[in-house]
């Protein structure tokens, strides 16, 4: 599974189609170049079952602050990390899981519009550790020097080695830089059916799967994982989050014919209470018989 922003050097693409250029450092009335900030984003999923399959609704609410950077600044080499634009105008691309439904991106609470960015250039997917996501595409103008954008999207959980699995793509690089050098992605993921082998990692960018300590609350018959995945500038990123687990009654679900293990011991008991009765009433009766031949 799961995706937030993603500011990459299909931006720049788009910027320099929009006819918007970064300026070299000593022109002659440059142009303010500004940086965008997230120290905070949030995360909230919903697992679910739709149609009998499971699914996941996700929310995404991502403050962000403009900064305007001098123009001679570093933040302009070729080789920076961190995302710059000029101009009043901002495109942006966002991956999206297999199977998304329902996507809805707003700017505070203004609705975007939104187009289907790899069905117009098809080459263009965003490659992820379950697969190759497509991804849509929107403009904000004008750009406040604070809003907060919100996405929501649905899509199926992918059956992935026997464990139902979805994955959140954390780019987070474009945010980072030396005067936003931190960035914390609070999750918080409700299950509304039964699951059991809850596994939480971040997977790197070389496949290495890293563990990531979760807590779970339980509320009227669901449960609520919750955790946070820091991000640091000039440090590993920790990759995205990819969430694994099984549903609970699957076996129920698989197999409705079969009894619970509990229910099968009453059972075994009976049948061999059961076999007790019938061979005593069989010893007892052929005794008597026994005694009325005599």
């Amino acid at each position: 599974m799961q995706a937030h922003l993603f500011l990459t050097v299909f931006v720049c693409i788009l910027l320099a189609v929009a006819g918007l250029q970064f300026v070299p450092s000593g022109a002659a009335n440059p142009i303010p170049v500004y940086s965008l900030e997230m120290p905070e984003e949030y995360i909230n999923y919903t697992i679910c079952r739709v149609n009998g399959s499971l699914w996941t609704k996700v929310d995404g609410t991502y403050p962000l602050t403009k900064s305007i950077i001098e123009c001679e600044d570093q933040a302009l080499s070729g080789d920076s990390t961190w995302f710059t634009f000029t101009g009043d105008t901002l495109p942006m691309v966002y991956p999206t899981p297999p199977g998304t439904i329902s996507i809805s991106v707003k700017v505070d609470e203004t609705e975007l519009g939104w187009s289907n960015y790899t069905q117009t250039f098809p080459d263009e997917t965003h490659y992820t550790a379950i697969g190759d996501w497509p991804m849509i595409a929107c403009t904000i103008h004008p750009v406040p020097d604070q809003f907060t954008l919100k996405i929501h999207y649905e899509h199926p959980i992918q059956l992935i080695n026997g464990s139902c699995t979805f994955l959140y793509d954390l780019n987070i690089s474009p945010y980072l830089s030396p005067w936003s050098s931190k960035s914390t992605a609070h999750f918080n993921i409700r299950f509304e059916t039964d699951v059991t082998d809850l596994q939480a990692h971040t997977i790197a960018t070389n496949g290495a799967l890293n563990p990531v300590e979760y807590t779970v609350t339980k509320d009227a018959g669901t449960e609520t994982l919750s955790l946070q995945v820091v991000s640091e500038y000039s440090q590993p990123l920790p990759g995205d989050l990819l969430i694994a687990f099984h549903e609970g009654n699957e076996s129920e679900q698989n197999n409705s014919s079969l009894l619970s293990s509990t229910e099968q011991r009453y059972v075994a008991i009976a049948v061999i209470a059961a076999a007790v009765v019938a061979i005593a009433g069989y010893l007892l009766l052929k005794h008597k018989n026994r005694g009325d031949n005599k």
